[in-house]
Protein backbone atom coordinates (compact mmCIF):
# COMPACT_ATOMS: atom_id res chain seq x y z
CA UNK A 1 0.00 0.00 0.00
CA UNK A 2 1.17 3.55 -0.74
CA UNK A 3 0.47 6.23 1.85
CA UNK A 4 0.97 9.95 1.41
CA UNK A 5 1.76 11.46 4.81
CA UNK A 6 1.86 15.09 5.91
CA UNK A 7 3.50 16.23 9.15
CA UNK A 8 6.02 13.39 9.04
CA UNK A 9 8.80 15.56 10.47
CA UNK A 10 6.70 16.23 13.56
CA UNK A 11 6.19 14.09 16.63
CA UNK A 12 3.12 12.07 15.66
CA UNK A 13 3.93 12.01 11.96
CA UNK A 14 7.43 10.60 12.49
CA UNK A 15 6.02 7.78 14.62
CA UNK A 16 3.42 7.04 11.94
CA UNK A 17 6.00 7.04 9.15
CA UNK A 18 8.10 4.52 11.04
CA UNK A 19 5.08 2.33 11.84
CA UNK A 20 3.75 2.37 8.28
CA UNK A 21 7.15 1.33 6.90
CA UNK A 22 7.37 -1.46 9.51
CA UNK A 23 3.95 -2.63 8.26
CA UNK A 24 5.36 -2.93 4.75
CA UNK A 25 3.73 0.20 3.29
CA UNK A 26 5.45 2.68 0.98
CA UNK A 27 5.47 6.21 2.40
CA UNK A 28 5.46 9.47 0.46
CA UNK A 29 5.99 12.59 2.56
CA UNK A 30 4.97 16.20 1.98
CA UNK A 31 7.12 18.58 4.03
CA UNK A 32 8.41 22.13 4.19
CA UNK A 33 11.89 22.88 2.85
CA UNK A 34 12.91 24.18 6.27
CA UNK A 35 11.67 21.14 8.20
CA UNK A 36 14.31 19.23 10.13
CA UNK A 37 14.58 15.52 9.35
CA UNK A 38 16.15 14.64 12.70
CA UNK A 39 13.11 12.58 13.74
CA UNK A 40 13.39 10.52 10.54
CA UNK A 41 17.13 9.84 10.38
CA UNK A 42 16.71 6.07 10.71
CA UNK A 43 14.20 5.82 7.84
CA UNK A 44 15.19 8.81 5.70
CA UNK A 45 16.43 6.62 2.86
CA UNK A 46 13.17 4.66 2.75
CA UNK A 47 10.86 7.63 2.26
CA UNK A 48 10.07 9.70 -0.84
CA UNK A 49 10.05 13.41 0.06
CA UNK A 50 8.35 16.35 -1.64
CA UNK A 51 8.74 19.96 -0.52
CA UNK A 52 5.35 21.68 -0.56
CA UNK A 53 6.68 25.13 -1.48
CA UNK A 54 5.55 25.86 -5.06
CA UNK A 55 4.62 22.21 -5.50
CA UNK A 56 1.88 21.13 -7.85
CA UNK A 57 0.08 18.72 -5.54
CA UNK A 58 -0.68 16.47 -8.49
CA UNK A 59 3.01 15.69 -8.89
CA UNK A 60 3.47 13.12 -6.07
CA UNK A 61 0.27 11.38 -7.18
CA UNK A 62 1.51 11.23 -10.78
CA UNK A 63 5.05 10.14 -9.90
CA UNK A 64 4.35 7.85 -6.94
CA UNK A 65 0.79 6.76 -7.58
CA UNK A 66 -1.54 5.20 -7.23
CA UNK A 67 -1.76 6.55 -3.68
CA UNK A 68 -4.10 4.37 -1.59
CA UNK A 69 -4.51 6.66 1.42
CA UNK A 70 -3.58 10.14 2.58
CA UNK A 71 -2.83 10.57 6.29
CA UNK A 72 -2.86 14.22 7.26
CA UNK A 73 -1.17 15.18 10.55
CA UNK A 74 0.45 18.53 9.64
CA UNK A 75 -0.98 21.50 11.51
CA UNK A 76 -0.40 25.12 12.47
CA UNK A 77 -1.30 26.09 16.04
CA UNK A 78 -0.72 29.80 15.55
CA UNK A 79 1.73 29.88 18.45
CA UNK A 80 4.57 31.45 16.46
CA UNK A 81 2.77 34.67 15.66
CA UNK A 82 1.06 33.43 12.49
CA UNK A 83 -1.82 35.57 11.24
CA UNK A 84 -5.37 34.24 11.08
CA UNK A 85 -5.06 33.94 7.31
CA UNK A 86 -1.84 31.92 7.69
CA UNK A 87 -3.50 29.55 10.15
CA UNK A 88 -6.45 29.19 7.76
CA UNK A 89 -4.11 28.52 4.83
CA UNK A 90 -2.26 25.79 6.73
CA UNK A 91 -5.22 24.08 8.40
CA UNK A 92 -8.06 24.56 5.92
CA UNK A 93 -6.94 25.70 2.48
CA UNK A 94 -3.89 23.44 2.05
CA UNK A 95 -5.51 20.18 3.21
CA UNK A 96 -8.62 20.99 1.16
CA UNK A 97 -6.47 21.27 -1.97
CA UNK A 98 -4.77 18.02 -1.00
CA UNK A 99 -8.15 16.35 -0.46
CA UNK A 100 -9.39 17.51 -3.86
CA UNK A 101 -6.20 16.27 -5.52
CA UNK A 102 -6.44 12.89 -3.79
CA UNK A 103 -10.01 12.57 -4.99
CA UNK A 104 -8.99 13.52 -8.54
CA UNK A 105 -6.45 10.68 -8.56
CA UNK A 106 -8.96 8.17 -7.09
CA UNK A 107 -7.32 7.80 -3.69
CA UNK A 108 -9.97 5.97 -1.72
CA UNK A 109 -9.31 7.29 1.82
CA UNK A 110 -8.26 10.53 3.47
CA UNK A 111 -7.46 10.28 7.19
CA UNK A 112 -7.52 13.64 8.95
CA UNK A 113 -6.13 14.54 12.37
CA UNK A 114 -8.63 16.83 14.07
CA UNK A 115 -8.72 18.54 17.45
CA UNK A 116 -11.11 18.00 20.34
CA UNK A 117 -11.24 21.75 20.96
CA UNK A 118 -14.43 23.70 20.33
CA UNK A 119 -14.48 25.54 17.01
CA UNK A 120 -15.05 28.94 18.63
CA UNK A 121 -12.01 28.73 20.93
CA UNK A 122 -9.43 30.22 18.57
CA UNK A 123 -8.32 30.44 14.94
CA UNK A 124 -6.62 27.05 15.15
CA UNK A 125 -9.68 25.14 16.35
CA UNK A 126 -11.98 26.98 13.93
CA UNK A 127 -9.76 26.24 10.94
CA UNK A 128 -9.54 22.54 11.90
CA UNK A 129 -13.32 22.31 12.26
CA UNK A 130 -13.84 23.99 8.89
CA UNK A 131 -11.66 21.45 7.12
CA UNK A 132 -13.43 18.54 8.82
CA UNK A 133 -16.73 19.99 7.57
CA UNK A 134 -15.37 20.11 4.03
CA UNK A 135 -14.30 16.47 4.37
CA UNK A 136 -17.80 15.57 5.45
CA UNK A 137 -19.21 17.43 2.45
CA UNK A 138 -16.99 15.73 -0.12
CA UNK A 139 -17.57 12.28 1.35
CA UNK A 140 -21.33 12.89 1.30
CA UNK A 141 -21.03 13.36 -2.46
CA UNK A 142 -19.42 9.88 -2.61
CA UNK A 143 -16.17 11.37 -3.82
CA UNK A 144 -13.78 9.98 -1.20
CA UNK A 145 -13.87 8.23 2.18
CA UNK A 146 -13.00 10.71 4.94
CA UNK A 147 -11.94 9.47 8.37
CA UNK A 148 -11.75 12.25 10.94
CA UNK A 149 -9.71 11.51 14.08
CA UNK A 150 -10.46 13.76 17.03
CA UNK A 151 -7.22 13.35 18.97
CA UNK A 152 -7.14 13.86 22.72
CA UNK A 153 -4.05 14.75 24.79
CA UNK A 154 -1.21 12.68 23.33
CA UNK A 155 2.08 12.36 25.20
CA UNK A 156 5.20 10.24 25.11
CA UNK A 157 9.00 10.13 24.93
CA UNK A 158 10.62 12.74 22.73
CA UNK A 159 7.61 15.03 22.47
CA UNK A 160 8.11 18.79 22.28
CA UNK A 161 8.81 20.76 25.45
CA UNK A 162 6.03 23.17 24.47
CA UNK A 163 3.51 20.46 25.37
CA UNK A 164 2.22 20.66 28.94
CA UNK A 165 2.87 16.97 29.59
CA UNK A 166 6.51 17.12 28.49
CA UNK A 167 7.09 20.43 30.24
CA UNK A 168 5.82 19.08 33.57
CA UNK A 169 7.98 15.97 33.26
CA UNK A 170 11.10 18.00 32.44
CA UNK A 171 10.48 20.50 35.24
CA UNK A 172 9.97 17.78 37.83
CA UNK A 173 13.08 15.92 36.70
CA UNK A 174 15.05 19.16 36.96
CA UNK A 175 13.79 19.62 40.52
CA UNK A 176 12.92 23.25 39.91
CA UNK A 177 12.28 25.06 43.16
CA UNK A 178 8.59 25.59 42.52
CA UNK A 179 6.01 25.09 39.81
CA UNK A 180 3.24 27.66 39.60
CA UNK A 181 0.08 25.97 38.35
CA UNK A 182 -3.66 26.46 38.17
CA UNK A 183 -5.86 24.56 40.62
CA UNK A 184 -5.58 21.67 38.19
CA UNK A 185 -9.24 20.72 38.24
CA UNK A 186 -9.34 20.44 34.44
CA UNK A 187 -9.95 16.83 33.44
CA UNK A 188 -8.14 15.49 30.42
CA UNK A 189 -7.87 12.26 28.47
CA UNK A 190 -4.16 11.41 28.20
CA UNK A 191 -3.16 8.85 25.57
CA UNK A 192 0.30 7.43 24.97
CA UNK A 193 1.79 7.91 21.50
CA UNK A 194 2.11 4.17 20.78
CA UNK A 195 -1.63 3.74 21.35
CA UNK A 196 -2.32 6.65 19.01
CA UNK A 197 -0.17 5.07 16.31
CA UNK A 198 -1.86 1.68 16.68
CA UNK A 199 -5.26 3.31 16.08
CA UNK A 200 -4.03 4.94 12.85
CA UNK A 201 -2.56 1.62 11.72
CA UNK A 202 -5.88 -0.09 12.34
CA UNK A 203 -7.84 2.51 10.39
CA UNK A 204 -5.40 2.38 7.47
CA UNK A 205 -5.46 -1.40 7.30
CA UNK A 206 -9.23 -1.75 7.76
CA UNK A 207 -10.32 1.28 5.77
CA UNK A 208 -11.97 -0.75 3.02
CA UNK A 209 -14.11 -2.57 5.57
CA UNK A 210 -15.70 0.69 6.75
CA UNK A 211 -19.11 1.34 5.22
CA UNK A 212 -19.32 5.01 6.15
CA UNK A 213 -18.16 7.62 3.65
CA UNK A 214 -17.49 9.95 6.58
CA UNK A 215 -16.52 8.64 9.99
CA UNK A 216 -15.46 10.79 12.94
CA UNK A 217 -13.76 8.89 15.74
CA UNK A 218 -12.49 10.02 19.12
CA UNK A 219 -8.99 8.83 19.97
CA UNK A 220 -7.97 8.78 23.60
CA UNK A 221 -7.68 6.45 26.57
CA UNK A 222 -11.32 6.91 27.53
CA UNK A 223 -10.28 7.86 31.06
CA UNK A 224 -10.55 11.25 32.72
CA UNK A 225 -7.57 12.42 34.75
CA UNK A 226 -7.28 15.87 36.28
CA UNK A 227 -4.28 18.06 35.56
CA UNK A 228 -3.53 17.95 39.28
CA UNK A 229 -3.60 14.14 39.36
CA UNK A 230 -1.31 13.98 36.32
CA UNK A 231 1.16 16.42 37.84
CA UNK A 232 1.21 14.67 41.21
CA UNK A 233 1.83 11.33 39.48
CA UNK A 234 4.75 12.76 37.51
CA UNK A 235 6.17 14.27 40.69
CA UNK A 236 5.87 10.94 42.50
CA UNK A 237 7.36 8.81 39.72
CA UNK A 238 10.23 11.21 39.14
CA UNK A 239 10.89 11.54 42.88
CA UNK A 240 10.92 15.27 42.31
CA UNK A 241 11.65 17.77 45.07
CA UNK A 242 9.84 20.58 43.26
CA UNK A 243 7.15 22.41 45.20
CA UNK A 244 3.83 22.29 43.36
CA UNK A 245 1.88 25.51 43.87
CA UNK A 246 -1.63 24.66 42.70
CA UNK A 247 -3.82 27.72 42.40
CA UNK A 248 -0.95 30.13 41.83
CA UNK A 249 -2.16 30.77 38.27
CA UNK A 250 -5.68 31.55 37.01
CA UNK A 251 -7.45 29.42 34.45
CA UNK A 252 -7.17 30.57 30.86
CA UNK A 253 -10.11 32.28 29.24
CA UNK A 254 -12.50 29.68 27.81
CA UNK A 255 -10.66 26.91 29.66
CA UNK A 256 -12.03 23.46 28.83
CA UNK A 257 -12.75 21.72 32.13
CA UNK A 258 -13.70 18.26 30.85
CA UNK A 259 -12.50 16.41 27.76
CA UNK A 260 -12.61 12.67 27.19
CA UNK A 261 -12.91 10.36 24.21
CA UNK A 262 -15.89 8.21 23.30
CA UNK A 263 -14.17 5.06 22.11
CA UNK A 264 -17.25 3.20 20.84
CA UNK A 265 -16.28 3.52 17.15
CA UNK A 266 -12.71 2.30 17.66
CA UNK A 267 -13.79 -0.41 20.11
CA UNK A 268 -16.13 -1.85 17.47
CA UNK A 269 -13.11 -2.19 15.21
CA UNK A 270 -11.27 -4.11 17.92
CA UNK A 271 -8.99 -1.34 19.15
CA UNK A 272 -8.14 -0.80 22.81
CA UNK A 273 -5.47 1.41 24.44
CA UNK A 274 -2.75 -0.68 26.05
CA UNK A 275 -0.38 1.69 27.84
CA UNK A 276 -1.46 2.87 31.29
CA UNK A 277 -0.74 6.43 32.38
CA UNK A 278 1.91 5.51 34.94
CA UNK A 279 3.76 3.26 32.48
CA UNK A 280 3.62 5.94 29.78
CA UNK A 281 5.02 8.55 32.15
CA UNK A 282 7.79 6.17 33.20
CA UNK A 283 8.77 5.68 29.54
CA UNK A 284 8.87 9.46 29.10
CA UNK A 285 10.97 9.93 32.23
CA UNK A 286 13.43 7.29 31.08
CA UNK A 287 13.85 8.88 27.65
CA UNK A 288 14.55 12.32 29.09
CA UNK A 289 17.03 10.90 31.61
CA UNK A 290 18.85 8.97 28.86
CA UNK A 291 18.94 12.06 26.64
CA UNK A 292 20.28 14.23 29.45
CA UNK A 293 22.93 11.65 30.29
CA UNK A 294 23.93 11.44 26.62
CA UNK A 295 24.24 15.23 26.43
CA UNK A 296 26.37 15.23 29.57
CA UNK A 297 28.72 12.61 28.12
CA UNK A 298 29.08 14.64 24.91
CA UNK A 299 29.83 17.77 26.93
CA UNK A 300 32.53 15.99 28.96
CA UNK A 301 34.11 14.56 25.81
CA UNK A 302 34.21 17.99 24.16
CA UNK A 303 36.04 19.40 27.17
CA UNK A 304 38.85 16.87 26.89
Amino acid sequence: MKILLTGATGYLGSHLARAFIADGHQVVVLKRQTSSLHRLIDIEGRVNFYDVENLDLARPFEEQGPIDAVVHTATCYGRAGESVSEVFAANTSFPLRLLETANLFNTDTFINTDTILHSNLNAYSLSKKQFADWGSQLSADNQIRFLNIRLENMYGPGDDSSKFTTWIIEQCLANVTELKLTLGEQQRDFIYVDDVVSAYQLLVNQRNELKEGFLSVDLGSGKLVSIKEFTLLVCELSKSKSKLKFGALPYRKSEIMHSSANLDSLNRLGWRPRVSLDVGIQHSLREIKDRQQGNLIKTLRNKK
